[in-house]
Order: structure tokens, then C-alpha cells, then sequence
């Protein structure tokens, strides 16, 4: 080689190296990344009521961390979807409760008392909004494939609903059951996302 083309290939070289490092880097992130669609197809391979002791205390972690990983749409949208739904009838009432802990947001214990101080027409209209924008989630085509057709179930059991806002949110979901919170679970997700934007601060809303 002609000495005067040796820098330049030396850099040619380099340059390939870094370009390389850096496809690797982006396809290991990209897969990497945890996405509704990569938590419901783990949910859908994964057959809990086939896994016992150690198997299973260990999937149930790794679905708490992907879910955790989640942002707060698609981990709501995740909660409603029928794969959730399976593995939670397979699961004792320990597993339930623990699970919901391990994925319940931060500051969801802050946001129960902060929203028990609202007025009671406002924290009625909050669950009642809450409610419609989960339908409207649910009823969008593009989350046609997560649900059950017409015989998908509402967001939340009409009984459920009158109680949580009767009684009082915050003290109804200390007192449930595990499965209760499950599926008190996406509401208060979708409250809390209100309180954050300040959408029920708004005058009028």
C-alpha cells in the first residue's frame, strides 16, 4: 500500500468500526425497549398455570418489571387486555395482591388523598370522564386485536363503579380485594394522569 493512503485507510477503517458499534447499539436498544405489544406477546407464549415455585415467582417478577417499564397509556391498555386477564385468573390472591403493588404507579396513595378532598361532584364527573376516555381506548380499531369484539367486558364493573364513587375512592380501594384493585387498577392510573395534566383543576371540569 501506497504509504500516503494509509491514514486514509486507517480512518476508512475506523469509521466502519464506530458505524458498526453504533447499528449494534441501536438494533440491542431497540430490542431492548420494552412496548405494550412485546408485554401482551409475553403474556400470550408464557402459560403461568404450567410453571410452579421458583418458575413462577419468576415470571410473575419479570411481568411487574416490564410493566413497570411501560408508559402510562400502554401499561393501562395491558391491564385491560384479555392476556392480563388469563394470567390473573391463574394467580392465588398473595400473587394478585403483590403483582398490583409491585406495578401500582408512585404516588398513587398521594393522588387517593389529594382526590378525596375534591368536591363530591367533581370526584364523580373525574371517574365518569375517567371511564369514557378507557372506553373510547378500548373501542379505538387500532386496539381491536387486545380486546374481545362486542363481548369485550366494560372498563370496570357497573357495581364497581357506583361504589367507587358512593363510597369514596380512595377508602373502597384500601378495603378491596386483590382482584378488585386489578380492576380498580387502570381507573385510578387514568385519574392520576388527570390530576398530573391538571385537567380537574380546569374551572368547569
Amino acid at each position: 500500500m501506497d504509504p500516503r493512503h494509509k491514514p486514509l485507510a486507517i480512518a476508512a477503517g475506523v469509521l466502519v468500526t464506530v458505524w458498526a458499534l453504533a447499528m449494534t447499539g441501536y438494533i440491542l436498544a431497540k430490542n431492548a425497549k420494552v412496548t405494550g405489544e412485546k408485554v401482551r406477546a409475553y403474556l400470550a407464549n408464557t402459560d403461568l398455570s404450567k410453571l410452579k415455585d421458583k418458575d413462577r415467582a419468576k415470571a410473575l417478577k419479570q411481568l411487574a418489571d416490564y410493566m413497570n417499564q411501560l408508559p402510562a397509556d400502554e401499561r393501562r391498555s395491558t391491564r385491560m387486555d384479555r392476556e392480563w386477564g388469563r394470567w390473573f385468573k391463574d394467580m392465588n390472591d398473595q400473587e394478585k395482591g403483590e403483582l398490583i403493588e409491585a406495578t401500582m404507579p408512585t404516588g398513587v396513595t398521594q393522588m387517593l388523598t389529594a382526590f378525596e378532598q375534591l368536591p363530591p361532584e367533581k370526584r364523580q364527573k373525574a371517574i365518569q370522564d375517567s371511564l369514557k376516555r378507557m372506553r373510547e381506548a378500548r373501542n379505538d380499531p387500532r386496539n381491536a386485536s387486545q380486546w374481545q369484539g362486542k363481548d369485550a367486558p366494560p372498563p370496570l364493573n357497573p357495581e364497581l363503579e357506583k361504589r367507587a364513587a358512593t363510597v369514596g375512592l380512595g377508602a373502597f380501594y384500601s378495603q378491596s380485594s386483590a382482584q378488585t384493585k386489578a380492576e380498580l387498577a387502570p381507573l385510578l392510573e387514568e385519574i392520576q394522569r388527570s390530576m398530573e395534566s391538571g385537567r380537574l383543576m380546569r374551572p368547569g371540569k
